[in-house]
């Protein structure tokens, strides 16, 4: 059965542009409070306008640093505070930095590392006690890239693996509780960008480098979070969104 979420409490980590921006419009869109976590507070100030202006939504910005335990600590409290408890949990902050492993800086490594795991491992820890509460869902964005090996950024690769083996493992953990759900996407037209050496490397964003129809939309993603989100008692644990020919290409 399909749950409505209409009053619930969604938390959308990297929520500032592309997947986490679009997945905070979706859950507006289906009447529900939306917290909104990123770096950049302005960006999450518009968002909070738009999403008041088009659906009448209660939105609360927290402005977030995911690397930062205590910041992260600090965003579920107030969450939580604000509508008493959460619901669902979007664990989608995320960066590509460098690429070539032989050529890559050690800052470059440790900013993957650190936002993509790390920030990931602070929000998901704190979110359970509540998601435990609410039986709700815990959702991680991870990618294709997680899912086959990749001759260009094995760093980045290597932390979607890890974010969906850690995703897969809390649910063994908690299943009984609450719901985990990995949305692993193909490339996404959004600002994210790959620059170093390989197929897809640019310091063009994917939004310049795909046309239309050419690639994932952030929307799609978006869409595809919400169904995890309402489905009630089964659980969706796994949803891949892949561009039509991506495993031709792959096979190729």
């Amino acid at each position: 059965m399909s749950q409505s979420l209409d009053g619930k409490t969604a938390v959308v980590t990297g929520a500032s542009s592309g997947i986490g921006a679009a997945t905070a419009e979706a859950f507006a869109r289906n009447g529900a409070n939306v917290v909104v976590a990123a770096r950049r507070e302005e960006r999450l100030e518009a968002l909070r306008t738009d999403l008041e202006t088009a659906y009448d939504a209660a939105v609360e910005v927290v402005p977030t640093d995911v690397t930062d335990e205590d910041a992260v600590d600090a965003l579920v409290d107030a969450a939580a505070e604000r509508f008493g408890g959460i619901d669902v949990l979007v664990n989608n902050a995320g960066v590509a930095a460098g690429s070539d492993v032989e050529a890559m800086a050690t800052e470059e490594y440790r900013t993957m590392m650190t936002v993509n795991c790390d920030g990931m491992f602070f929000a998901t820890r704190a979110a359970i006690p509540y998601l435990r509460e609410s039986e709700g869902t815990l959702v991680f964005i991870g990618s294709f890239a997680g899912q086959y090996p990749r001759p260009f950024n094995p760093v980045y690769a290597a932390s979607k693996w890890w974010t969906r083996g850690f995703a897969k493992s809390v649910s063994a953990q908690v299943g009984d509780d609450f719901a985990v759900t990995t949305i692993n996407p193909a490339a996404v037209r959004t600002e994210f960008a790959v620059d170093g050496a390989g197929e897809f490397s640019s310091p063009e964003p994917f939004k310049e480098q795909f046309a239309p129809g050419e690639a994932v939309e952030p929307e799609e993603v978006a869409d595809a979070v919400v169904f995890a989100a309402k489905q009630s008692p089964s659980m969706v644990s796994e949803l891949d969104l892949y561009d039509r020919d991506k495993l031709t290409l792959l096979d190729g």
